[in-house]
Formats: structure tokens, C-alpha cells, sequence
């Protein structure tokens, strides 16, 4: 069970893994991350959120590394859906860092929706709300057809479905941005090959950071899509 000094312990990762990459963190941003993190090991002791292999891990490998995408995303979206957020990732990190977007989480497990409605009223979150269900529903279409400009995921789907899902979502112009990992050089062409009308401009981020990923060894990505209906 995670304890008040693990929640320092953590606070002091988080903030660390900031200020080595260049960044000078706002220390309400950096509370809020480490209150999460305590709260998902927590959690984690009943409900799968996280690998038990991980738990030691969870700032670099779940809570940093879903938190810094947010200076990736374009600063006029305004709305966003998180596909498949599982414990809350990354969406809830982006809500933090990015107070200023509106979000909706979803995913098809109860048990995991049930624990990230408590994070969200635990940290005090107003700009987002979860659904348990799936993205590809009609019921989900017909509530949120043309609702938003960015969707975000972590490495749940390949692209070609995700591109799929996000199409009737998104307004007229919007953004795909998901966290990937390996090699993506087939996922990407299969992508590109159907959905290449749809595709406006991509990029792919070798996510490298000080100090434990400097060279991007651990080959963690971020696919960033440009895309129209």
C-alpha cells in the first residue's frame, strides 16, 4: 500500500525527470502527478490498471512519459477523447498538464472506468469525465459525432483502427497522437495506404529523455496525425 512518503517519494521523481529534460514544472502540475501516481498503485492492489512488474517504475514508464506528450499537442485543440485509457493513461495526465482541454475517457471495462471516476473527483479534475463503452458504438457515435479536435491513445489499437474509430469523432480537421512503442514502419504504411486521403501531415517522435532513455533505447514513440474527414 502506497504511503504519504511514497507519494513524496514520487513527487520528487516526477519533478526531477522535469527539470533534467530542460523543463521548469509547475509545482501544482507536479502534486496533482504524484497524488495520481500513489493513487493507481493503490488501485492496482484490486483492480489491474498497471503490470505488478511496473509499480517500482510508474513515474518514468506510466506517469512522466504520458504526462510529456502534453507539450506535443497543439495548443488551439480543445477537446479530446482518450481511446482505451485503461487506469486513466493518458488522459488524465494530459488533463493535468493541459487544464485548459476538455476531455472524455472511455474504455470497455467497468472495473477500470469504476477507478478512474474515483481519480478524477480524488484530484479534483473538472475538464474531464469517463464512459465505460466503446469508441466504435453507435450509441457513442451518435453522442459525440464531430466533437473532437485531438484523440489520443496509448498503444491499444494499430493505427489503421484507431484511424477508424477517430474519423466520425472529430470535427472537420483534427489531430491523432498515440503513444507507441518498436518498430511501426508496417503499421504506418497499412495506415497511410487506406486512409492516405484522410492523412494531411505525420509525424513520429522518438520520445528520448534524460536520464534513463537518452539515446531512446527503450524505442517509446509518439505518432502524431494530421487528419480531415
Amino acid at each position: 500500500m502506497a504511503t504519504g512518503n511514497t507519494r513524496e517519494k514520487y513527487l520528487q521523481q516526477i519533478t526531477s525527470y522535469y527539470w533534467e529534460n530542460g523543463y521548469n514544472p509547475d509545482s501544482a502540475q507536479m502534486e496533482r502527478l504524484a497524488h495520481f501516481a500513489k493513487l493507481v498503485v493503490e488501485k492496482n492492489e484490486v483492480v489491474n490498471l498497471i503490470s505488478r512488474k511496473d509499480v517500482d517504475s510508474i513515474i518514468e514508464n506510466h506517469i512522466f512519459i504520458t504526462s510529456y506528450i502534453a507539450k506535443y499537442v497543439p495548443e488551439k485543440c480543445t477537446n479530446f477523447l482518450d481511446i482505451g485509457t485503461g487506469g486513466g493513461f493518458p488522459g488524465i495526465p494530459l488533463a493535468i498538464m493541459r487544464p485548459d482541454l476538455r476531455g472524455v475517457l472511455i474504455d470497455s471495462t467497468g472495473k477500470k472506468i469504476a477507478a478512474v471516476e474515483e481519480f478524477i473527483e480524488k484530484l479534483m479534475l473538472n475538464n474531464i469525465r469517463a464512459e465505460n463503452g466503446r469508441v466504435e458504438d453507435p450509441e457513442f457515435i451518435a453522442k459525440y459525432k464531430n466533437s473532437f479536435d485531438l484523440v489520443v491513445s496509448r498503444a491499444t489499437e494499430p493505427l489503421i483502427i484507431l484511424l477508424r474509430y477517430a474519423l466520425p469523432l472529430i470535427k472537420d480537421k483534427g489531430h491523432l497522437m498515440v503513444l507507441k512503442g518498436g518498430d511501426l514502419t508496417e503499421e504506418f504504411q497499412k495506415a497511410e495506404t487506406k486512409y492516405k486521403p484522410r492523412i494531411k501531415k505525420s509525424t513520429i517522435y522518438d520520445l528520448h529523455y534524460k536520464p534513463t532513455n537518452l539515446r531512446n533505447v527503450k524505442e517509446k514513440k509518439l505518432v502524431h496525425l494530421e487528419i480531415e474527414k
